[in-house]
């Protein structure tokens, strides 16, 4: 028996010696700690968790962009779903407004009662076309003595003048009009331009 201790057979404090084939060296195998194995599980659990709840905050992020780009999108459909409506109806706007500027201020004091009524029923249809244009974000650009902008006014000619400085809107021929930030139909104007020196 007490050749036995004296050979450590009892003594289970210390690693034993395993012997493999092939291998120079003993390799030591520690018996498990259960406190230490515990210990593991805790840290493995804890950085699974840091994982999921990174993996949940990048998911929530990523359903707020979502949201606030399909809110985006729909804002942008509900303004722009009427630009082929609204341009189409950019020239009945027109006609109205080349009808009354096709009537000189004498004409109209000479009129009779009832081309006086046709007269005013014309501007009220036109002023009512002009307020449902706006309703719906369609509003009319300015562009008299403004500088041009080729996103807003088409040039169709140059006017060589030195009353306004070049590149300055001068004379429209057509109004243009916008829908929110975008040009439904560009403004036709004439742009002026440095006059040539006489010789």
């Amino acid at each position: 028996m007490n050749e036995e201790k004296d050979m450590g057979v009892e003594n289970s404090a210390e690693p034993v010696a395993v012997h493999t084939e092939g291998a120079e060296q003993p390799v030591l195998q520690e018996e498990s700690d259960p406190l230490k194995l515990a210990l593991q599980a805790v840290d493995a659990l804890k950085e699974e968790n840091a994982q999921l709840k990174d993996k949940l905050l990048r998911t929530l992020a990523d359903m707020e962009n979502l949201r606030k780009r399909l809110e985006r999108e729909k804002a942008e459909a509900t303004l722009y779903a009427a630009s082929n409506f609204a341009r189409d109806l950019l020239s009945v706007a027109d006609n109205f407004s080349r009808a009354l500027a096709a009537v000189t201020p004498e004409q109209r004091t000479a009129a009779d009662e009832m081309s006086s009524n046709l007269l005013a029923g014309i501007e009220v249809t036109e002023r009512e076309l002009t307020n449902v244009l706006e309703r719906h974000g369609i509003r009319r650009i300015d562009a008299m003595g403004q500088k041009f902008d080729p996103h807003m006014h088409q040039a169709i000619f140059e006017v060589p003048t030195a009353d306004h400085p070049a590149g300055t809107v001068v004379q429209v021929m057509q109004n243009g009009y916008a829908i929110g930030t975008r040009c439904l139909r560009p403004a036709l104007v004439g742009v002026a331009k440095v006059p040539a020196n006489d010789p």
